[in-house]
């Protein structure tokens, strides 16, 4: 081979070298950019998407203007699966319980988990829809209890709906739903709706 021939081919190698080199460093780049916006989206226990997404997924279904309404549920005695069985336990049965609300049919766009027992859930529909997927919730909770090698734990949720046909704030659905689960629970009554008439029955607690 003569030297010029070698030189070029040589030349040509590096360059191929480095376009391989910066295809490489351009995929892991867009890899990690995916990850993070995943995990800036999404719980990291349960797999469903966080309150950011759904507080943006609500904006973008009001601004529609389409009807739609919002689930909001917490496990009931949650606290007595971590204090007896663990944590471990605790997150093995919320990631339990996210399997099965995500396994609910439409109208429901999307299931959120937004902290600690709390999940939320975005429904495209009238209010008798919006009625219905809280009480699919409720009893697909209740009937499906978590199972193991050495127990059964057995769960239930208290679960508060709102709904609206017109723009409204995402906080102010968010809070009609937060109050109307606190009435169930208060009740013992498993569903509640939120009646923009009825007075407030107050919150069981501070929420983020």
């Amino acid at each position: 081979m003569s030297p010029i021939v070698h030189a070029t081919v040589t030349a040509v190698g590096g360059i191929l070298a480095g376009l391989a080199l910066a295809a490489a460093l351009l995929w892991r780049q867009q890899q990690a950019l995916q990850v993070a916006r995943y995990q800036a989206s999404h719980d990291d226990v349960t797999g469903l998407p966080n309150r950011r997404l759904l507080l943006t997924r609500l904006r973008a279904a009001l601004s529609e203007g389409a009807p739609c309404g919002v689930v909001l549920l917490d496990l009931d005695r949650f606290k007595t699966v971590n204090d007896t069985f663990g944590h471990d336990t605790g997150n093995l049965l919320l990631h339990h319980v996210g399997r099965l609300l995500a396994g609910l049919d439409a109208p429901v766009e999307i299931v959120a988990r937004l902290s600690g027992d709390e999940f939320a859930l975005l429904v495209r529909g009238d209010r008798d829809e919006v009625a219905a997927v809280a009480r699919a919730a409720c009893q697909v909770i209740g009937g499906a209890p978590l199972r193991s090698r050495t127990h059964e734990i057995g769960v239930r949720a208290s679960v508060g709906y709102t709904h609206t046909r017109v723009p409204a704030p995402p906080r102010q659905l968010l809070a009609e739903a937060d109050a109307a689960m606190y009435q169930a629970k208060r009740d013992r009554t498993g569903v509640h709706g939120h009646h923009p008439l009825a007075p407030s029955g107050g919150r069981s607690r501070d929420r983020h």
